[in-house]
């Protein structure tokens, strides 16, 4: 079992940061591959980036490359999202998941597809 928690996320103007944090429970944070997801006010959640065990590999959707950088401790559990030139287009609630690791090249993560999900963080860009 895998308990995450997200925090950083809160208000924001346009061009922008914030750090977002998640903290993993558990022993075994090293063998699950972590995304970013996120869901704005009456929209489907998305994937936004992910990063595999090692911290070696990511990627990104292409509305945030260049923006964002995702990485992870895995001494301390945590996986972290780095959001800069933030847009009033990120405004969404962000959650992180974990999915147990089945190969090493970060990829796309469809939400379906994840083992465990935190509750999440708002966070809003104005412009």
């Amino acid at each position: 079992q895998v308990q995450l928690v997200e925090s950083g996320g809160g208000l924001v103007q346009a061009g922008g940061s914030l750090r977002l944090s998640c903290a993993a429970s558990g022993r075994t944070f090293s063998r699950y591959g972590m995304g970013w997801f996120r869901q704005a006010p009456g929209k489907e959640r998305e994937f936004v980036a992910a990063i595999n065990w090692s911290g070696k590999s990511t990627y990104y959707i292409d509305s945030v490359k260049g923006r964002f950088t995702i990485s992870r401790d895995n001494a301390k559990n945590t996986v972290y999202l780095q959001m800069n030139s933030l847009k009033p287009e990120d405004t969404a609630v962000y959650y992180c998941a974990a999915r147990l690791a089945t190969t090493t090249q970060a990829s796309v993560m469809p939400p379906d597809g994840m083992d465990y999900w935190g509750k999440g963080t708002l966070v809003t860009v104005s412009s």
